[in-house]
């Protein structure tokens, strides 16, 4: 099964599950219902046995106060032997019933947890398929005119999707390069429809982005020590923001987490991240007009002393003048190596996907003056052309770590290949 199939299959069955899971719940809730009918019954037909046993020992024991005080005694001591039968088989079903119940519970417990997985993947999908919606447009309805207007493969349809591919901001190299492996299959699969190759198309994008690597868009966080994460990015692009939204996903894990204003370049900046710490619930350290380095030694200080988790640096992102904030860079790195086991843990450059081939050349300037980690996409859901996420792979080299797909917290999604293949294809499938 190619690429496109699973995808389709993959995310196509979250509807039916949702139904059957819905169906499931209602299922459960009539046989709880019916369960605590026969509970209830139980419980009455229990009740009157229990009078009825009653009524007849006190006959029995009227009859043996007419009897001899020796047989009262005997009578006695039989009783109370009855009693502690029954209270120890009480016991034994109280037992019985309270791991019954507790198993219950586990078992529900299990089924919401499995259930709300189920649900945030389905929200994430959703976001996906909203925030790539523009590009979708464009770019599947493009393709969608170009396989009706073709009946064959020619070279003027490589030419016509070549430049689809290049509208969409994919990228000169990247395209070409595409172009060339899908004309290579086309010849060696001896592929004449122009319908065949939706689903080529799209093993094929996924095989630029993957490339025989082993990505991962998870944040990677020191073990043994303190997790220091430095964002970079020139102005404009939504450093701060993203800062703030990453800083409420990591809280809601559990993390307790510092913001450090270090772009004390900017005026305004260190307010403003000060602002998303407060509206986020997390830390905060920053003071303006100071030294940056200075500012992230104290930062880190404070988070040790206060047991923080994790600390985000905002940093200055004047690329006009590299050699400034390559020393710049340099200085605050040197700073938390000789605070942190290991330096920072990650190092991500914030790109506005809008600039499109702008945000390229701003990836390769930074990774000249510093070692970045990832690339986090802002802003992906205002432009047509989200192709930019395959060619910051293919040009950079870089992984992309998160996509901002809308304004609210939510929407800053931890980058899923898979996901984002289908917000761009959904169309087709």
């Amino acid at each position: 099964m190619g690429l496109f199939s699973k995808i389709k299959s993959m995310f196509k069955s979250y509807d039916e599950e949702e139904t059957t899971e819905e169906e499931t719940v209602e299922e459960e809730a009539e046989e709880e219902k019916t369960t605590e009918e026969e509970t209830v019954e139980e419980e009455a037909e229990e009740e009157e046995a229990e009078e009825e046993e009653t009524t007849e020992e006190e006959a029995e024991e009227e009859e043996a106060e007419e009897e001899t005080v020796e047989d009262e005694i005997e009578e006695e001591e039989a009783v109370e032997d009855e009693t502690e039968e029954v209270e120890a088989e009480e016991e034994i079903v109280e037992n019985i019933i309270i791991d019954n119940k507790k198993e219950e519970n586990k078992k529900k417990k299990g089924f919401l947890f499995s259930r709300k997985k189920k649900e945030e993947e389905r929200k994430s999908v959703k976001i996906y398929e909203k925030g790539l919606s523009k590009t979708r447009q464009g770019f599947v309805s493009k393709l969608a005119n170009l396989t009706n207007k073709y009946s064959k493969i020619t070279d003027e349809y490589f030419e016509e999707l070549e430049e689809i591919l290049i509208m969409a901001d994919i990228g000169v190299k990247t395209v070409m390069d595409f172009i060339d492996r899908l004309r290579e299959r086309v010849n060696h699969e001896n592929i004449t429809n122009p319908s065949d190759l939706k689903e080529i198309i799209v093993d094929e994008l996924f095989i630029i982005y993957v490339n025989d690597d082993v990505l991962s868009s998870k944040i990677l966080f020191n073990e043994s020590d303190l997790s220091v994460i430095l964002f970079i990015g020139v102005n404009g692009v939504g450093k701060t923001t993203t800062i703030g939204k990453i800083a409420n996903k990591l809280k809601d894990e559990g993390k307790k987490v510092l913001l450090v204003g270090a772009d004390t370049f900017r005026a305004g900046a260190v307010m403003q991240l000060q602002e998303w710490s407060e509206k986020v619930e997390v830390g905060f350290f920053g003071k303006e007009d100071s030294d940056p380095a200075s500012v992230v030694y104290d930062g880190i200080c404070k988070a040790k002393d206060e047991k923080y988790d994790v600390v985000l640096v905002d940093t200055a992102g004047r690329l006009q003048n590299k050699v400034n904030l390559m020393k710049e860079l340099e200085k605050i790195n040197r700073v938390i190596d000789s605070l942190v086991d290991g330096g920072a843990c990650e190092t991500l450059l914030v790109i506005d996907a809008t600039t499109g081939q702008n945000g390229i050349s701003q990836a390769k300037s930074f990774k000249e003056i510093t070692n970045i980690t990832g690339i986090v996409l802002t802003k992906l859901d205002g432009t047509a052309k989200g192709g930019i996420v395959l060619a910051i792979k293919e040009e950079v080299g870089l992984p992309v770590k998160f996509i901002g797909l809308g304004e609210t917290k939510d929407d800053l999604q931890t980058f899923d290949i898979e996901k984002y293949i289908y917000g761009l294809f959904k169309d087709m499938m």
